[in-house]
């Protein structure tokens, strides 16, 4: 559902995403053990809060809650300046059967200094990324990263820390 204060008039919700993340109910301690299991969190947590930021994603977003052999409610949060905006969409090779769903984004920027180069790493969701990026660009400050984070719950902790390393 596109949201946002993007513009005025009606058809601008006031879509909180907070408000759906105070709902769910995932523990929120960064699990220590390595027999941590996604798709066993994914099954006990109440609902699902995705943030997709390209057309691919939030197609394999919507194509894997169908597959899966459990129902959660799914909250999208899609803002509407990434209906049209350049950087969010996706080429046709991006949706084919063997890509899938993708909670967090390494940072791509061919500009981005080396790892150990790197000064700051900014964990982000949706449209902010671009704005970010943008900023970036324009600045030309090539050490500081920028991680997407696509699936705000359940988090996905072990792809947001092995994109932190």
């Amino acid at each position: 559902m596109p949201h946002g204060y993007d513009g005025n008039g009606p058809e601008h919700s006031s879509c909180r995403t907070e408000r759906f993340l105070l709902l769910c109910d995932q523990d929120d301690n960064v699990p220590a053990n390595a027999d941590y299991n996604d798709a066993e969190v994914a099954k006990e947590t109440n609902m699902h809060v995705a943030h997709p930021s390209t057309a691919a994603n939030y197609f394999h977003l919507l194509r894997r809650h169908q597959h899966r052999t459990f129902r959660k409610p799914l909250i999208v949060v899609a803002p509407k300046k990434l209906l049209r905006y350049r950087g969010a969409t996706s080429n046709i090779e991006e949706f084919a059967e063997d890509r899938q769903f993708v909670p967090v984004f390494d940072d791509k920027n061919p500009k981005l200094a080396k790892k150990d180069k790197v000064r700051k790493v900014l964990l982000c969701a949706g449209q902010v990324y671009f704005d970010l990026e943008e900023k970036r660009e324009k600045e030309g400050q090539h050490d500081v990263a920028i991680l997407r984070v696509e699936s705000l719950c359940p988090f996905p902790f072990r792809e947001a820390a092995e994109a932190l390393k």
